[in-house]
């Protein structure tokens, strides 16, 4: 990255700065060792919600709350963010942050579990917007295919698909790279912008982000 294109990319995360609520949520995941989308990301998901009028969305990976207040607050004020996370802690953390943004608690339905095991008992076609934030943890990006499959099962037609850390830290665009984790995000970006039934755009906010609107 140049030094003009790095200055660029700082201007943008700190573009919109963050309110009281959204650095407590951050201060708690860096308690709790767990990500948090950068601002940058998060005033994308904000838009990207608002622009799909998404009353029903879908987060897989809560953390503490941070992308999940985003995507709240760019959703209709009857809109509903289902959440799944293994993490009961994480969880936690994140309902602390609902409660000090004075979110109502029937704006929120927090899973505990796996995601592989409760995305399949979701509705088919029944989300505006799902969001998938990419981890090491629990083995998702070796099961990223099964990922991206429940994802556009669960969109409606013009349903937004979202991608967090599809640059993965700077190394995807890196051909030198080879490392498996960093192939594995690799084939995503692969899979999703061969798949007919997305049509697909890479934004270079935050750590990327990968979108896609459903057919």
């Amino acid at each position: 990255m140049t030094a003009d294109k790095a200055s660029s990319w700082v201007y943008a995360e700190e573009f919109l700065g963050e309110d009281d609520v959204l650095l407590a949520a951050r201060e708690r995941a860096a308690q709790l060792g767990t990500g948090a989308v950068l601002p940058g990301t998060g005033a994308a998901l904000g838009v990207l919600a608002a622009a799909a009028g998404a009353r029903a969305a879908v987060e897989i990976g809560t953390g503490t709350g941070v992308a999940s207040l985003y995507l709240l607050r760019g959703m209709p004020d009857d809109g509903v963010l289902t959440t799944i996370d293994a993490e009961v802690e994480h969880h936690r953390a994140a309902k602390e942050a609902f409660a000090e943004a004075g979110l109502r608690p029937t704006r929120t339905r927090t899973i505990s579990g796996r995601a592989l095991e409760v995305l399949p008992r979701l509705t088919d076609a029944a989300y505006d917007l799902v969001l998938l934030s990419l981890t090491t943890a629990g083995g998702m990006l070796e099961a990223a295919p099964e990922y991206l499959a429940q994802a556009v099962r669960l969109l409606r037609p013009g349903g937004v698909l979202v991608i967090d850390h599809a640059l993965w830290h700077d190394r995807v665009a890196d051909p030198a790279r080879r490392d498996e984790a960093t192939t594995a995000v690799r084939e995503l970006g692969r899979a999703v912008r061969s798949d007919d039934r997305l049509r697909p755009a890479l934004l270079p906010v935050g750590d990327g982000l990968l979108v896609a609107v459903r057919r």
